[in-house]
């Protein structure tokens, strides 16, 4: 094989440093200045053209004249001194003007480096988010709020340009000074990537809610990173819509992951929701972090009392259940006792404002549960996919009739099969709901009508459909005075947003319920097991309970109210106003609260 040219091998090597970054570039041009102060030097001193000193002298003139570029005067030497002298004047300010041009240019690389979000974090103690998505800041506000004004960091992480990150973030979420929002430019997906974001020495990472597909790789990133560095206190959150994509128990409690089925949680909610109106925003309330919200906590006086006792004497809190042998049981019998080693699981705006109040003489209120029979109800639900099955299992007992429009035929035979097994009947409308005619006539025979979103779409596209369809149900509602309720399922936040609020709509915004579950999850993995059983259909569960049906309607102190619902086996947690539409949670013990027929109470408990 021939050999390359010597001139064509210098260019090579010669462009190979070039390309090696500043520091390559620095390295190589001191070799070159001082390879040519020494020839400059040697020359000087070979000839004798320095009338006073030896090759020190020599090298310190060169030295000197090359590094500062200054040109000798004719009283300095000789001819042949001035002229070696001023050789090495230009040729030091060829070299100061490359210099120059390289740590500039190094300082640009950096700047643009810093920009681009690629630089390491150094964090401890943090949390990670994996994804970023403009319009949806639930997460982070919750984040902010879970903090309670002390200092924390949270690292967003996403592969859009860190500027936009936080350009979007400045403008959305408030924050105080000791609250620090990182965000880093990486692929979510490479572990490589990820620990420059200090995966490893963080508290808990969560990944933002998104498609099963990208949430499955990030979580599988996530896992390589916790079990290289073995590090076990590392939690992980994720929401998948699901079931086939969440990760086996075995490898799920080896790397700390808990994941959530957004879709079966908000079917779950929509079919509660529907009969109920309200029950959505009351979800909302209690997993969010902006007013009350479930904490477990050490309470030491709680020893010895029994959860009855409890329930008319904690104020600023409301006892909903104990943490007992590493398991919560949610709305014990009222003679249960609390040990010394047992939590107390409360509902309340701040873990440690719990206090326990003096025995209090109470009128004797003595009531037990009536199941008084619900009216017969019918549903209109449009749309959906798999979960409309969950929708339709989770549909109160009094519900006796469910029209569906907009079925595909795959889901007609289950969707049969589970009406005869809940023993309601099922009806399908065929018609083009795009005919104003054919929406009209369905809206007529509606008592609540239920949308669904179309999974088969984008999210956005998903989400304009069902604006348009609840637009024109608002508009059929008012003009021909119709008095139904819309329960609107909606992917994102940022699209519900464009909707003006309605009475009689209620939503549930997918990305907004997983964020608030999310960071619930991230700031008490230990409640997950109340919030599924909250969320399930067995067990307890959240109700709106009319207080006239409750035997309840009247002027009580809030610790009567209290006592009469848990004798009928709930907990109360808060109140709902028919006529404003407000709500009020966790109410001072001692407050008198004054309840219409159609006021609502809202509790915890088994039906």
């Amino acid at each position: 094989m021939k050999k390359a040219p010597l001139k064509k091998r210098i260019s090579y090597w010669f462009d190979n440093r070039m390309s090696g970054g500043s520091a390559g570039l620095i390295r190589l041009l001191a070799i070159v200045s001082l390879a040519i102060i020494l020839v400059i030097a040697v020359v000087i001193f070979l000839c004798g053209l320095n009338e006073e000193g030896g090759f020190l002298a020599a090298f310190w003139d060169s030295f000197s004249t090359v590094i500062n570029a200054w040109m000798p005067s004719f009283e300095d030497g000789g001819l042949g001194y001035l002229i070696l002298m001023s050789a090495a004047a230009i040729v030091g300010l060829f070299i100061t003007s490359v210099l120059i041009g390289i740590v500039s240019s190094a300082i640009e690389e950096k700047i643009n480096d810093l920009k681009r979000g690629t630089s390491e974090v150094i964090e401890e103690g943090h949390v990670v988010v994996l994804g970023f998505y403009p319009g949806e800041y639930t997460l982070l506000q919750q984040l902010v709020l879970a903090a309670a004004g002390r200092p924390d960091c949270v690292v967003v992480v996403d592969d859009m340009e860190q500027e936009e990150m936080q350009q979007y973030i400045r403008e959305n979420v408030e924050a105080p000074k000791n609250f620090r929002i990182i965000c880093r430019t990486a692929d979510i997906f490479d572990p490589k990537a990820l620990e420059r974001c200090a995966v490893a020495n963080c508290r808990s990472v969560i990944i933002s809610p998104t498609d099963d597909f990208r949430t499955t790789k990030a979580l599988l990133a996530v896992s390589t990173i916790i079990h290289a560095a073995e590090n076990e206190k590392v939690r992980v959150g994720a929401i998948v819509s699901r079931a086939e994509y969440r990760f086996p128990p075995s490898i799920a409690a080896r790397h700390n992951v808990t994941t959530l089925q957004t879709k079966e949680t908000i079917a779950k909610i929509i079919a509660r929701s529907c009969m109920e109106p309200g029950l959505s925003e009351t979800f909302r309330e209690i997993f969010n972090f902006e007013g009350s919200e479930l904490y477990l906590i050490d309470l030491p006086e709680a020893e010895g009392l029994t959860f009855g006792e409890l329930t008319v004497r904690l104020d600023r809190a409301v006892p909903v259940g104990v943490f007992r042998n590493g398991s919560t049981t949610i709305n014990p019998s009222p003679e249960t006792r609390f040990g010394k080693e047992d939590r107390l699981l409360i509902f309340s705006e701040e873990k440690d404002r719990a206090v326990i109040r003096p025995v209090q003489e109470l009128p004797e209120i003595r009531m037990e549960r009536k199941n008084i029979p619900e009216l017969p109800g019918s549903v209109t639900i449009i749309g959906g996919d798999e979960s409309l099955y969950t929708v339709l299992q989770e549909l109160p007992e009094h519900v006796m009739k469910v029209t569906l429009a907009r079925i595909r035929e795959e889901y007609r035979e289950e969707v049969l099969r589970i009406g005869e097994e809940r023993d309601f009947t099922v009806s399908f409308y065929d018609k083009n709901l795009l005919k104003t005619g054919a929406l009209t006539e369905l809206a007529k025979t509606s008592e609540h009508v239920v949308v669904l979103s179309d999974y088969e779409k984008e999210d956005d596209a998903a989400d304009m459909d069902s604006i348009f369809l609840i637009l024109n149900l608002r508009d059929i509602r008012t003009r021909l005075d119709l008095h139904f309720n819309i329960t609107a399922e909606m992917r994102r936040e940022h699209n519900q947003n464009l909707l003006i609020s309605d009475d009689h709509t209620d939503f549930v915004v997918a990305s907004n319920m997983s964020s608030l579950l999310l960071a619930q999850l991230s700031e008490g993995p230990e409640l997950i097991s109340a919030f599924r059983e909250i969320l399930s259909n067995k067990g307890n569960e959240l109700y709106l309970k009319e207080a006239e049906k409750m035997q309840l309607a009247g002027r009580r102190s809030v610790a009567e109210f209290r006592m009469a619902v848990l004798q009928q086996g709930y907990v109360l947690i808060g109140c709902l106003f028919a006529e404003s539409g407000e709500s009020v949670f966790n109410p001072p013990l001692e407050d008198e609260i004054e309840l219409g027929e159609k006021d609502q109470l809202i509790v915890i408990g088994e039906e």
